[in-house]
């Protein structure tokens, strides 16, 4: 039985990005991206080795998808023992935690499958200014992060809450 049941939308998005990547990877040639709002958003294929925005692409390690991979494994970890740790009731931040876990995880299956990631949202103005390529997960990794950032300020008290979880342990 899930004791969590926030956890189910960390489920939802790593089936949501496995599915968005596997439908770019059939459908998108990676060298004719495909143009929906033409001059500011377009799909386009794009295996990065690295991690967020591209970072790390160019470090040519054997290791390195490995490193990645286990780095994602701790922060799902420490991720689901902070979610434990906090009042069910506290629906913003739990919801924000399992998002950012599903995130974490659609990369990581990436990461493990193909030893890279699959980015294919490309936000663009003209040809002035691109954003880094991105996918669902990435994304769901943002708007986690947003929320959590929402619900610290609007719950201050998490320093006290966790204090108190802690040592009734």
């Amino acid at each position: 039985m899930i004791k969590n049941r926030y956890y189910l939308f960390a489920l939802l998005v790593l089936l949501i990005d496995y599915l968005t990547k596997w439908v770019v990877r059939v459908n998108l040639d990676p060298n004719q991206p495909a143009e929906l709002i033409p001059g500011f958003l377009r799909f386009s294929y794009w295996e990065n080795s690295g991690v967020a925005f591209g970072l790390f692409d160019a470090v040519m390690s054997v290791w390195k998808p490995y490193i990645l991979a286990s780095m994602a494994v701790v922060a799902v970890v420490v991720l689901f023992a902070y979610s434990a740790h906090m009042s069910p009731e506290r629906k913003l931040l739990q919801m924000s935690l399992a998002v950012i876990i599903g995130g974490i995880l659609g990369n990581f299956v990436d990461r493990i499958i193909r030893g890279r990631v699959i980015d294919f949202i490309e936000f663009h103005i003209y040809d002035t200014f691109h954003w880094p390529t991105f996918n669902a997960a990435d994304s769901a990794i943002t708007i986690g992060i947003a929320l959590l950032l929402i619900d610290a300020v609007k719950n201050p008290e998490v320093k006290e809450e966790t204090a108190e979880a802690g040592s009734s342990g």
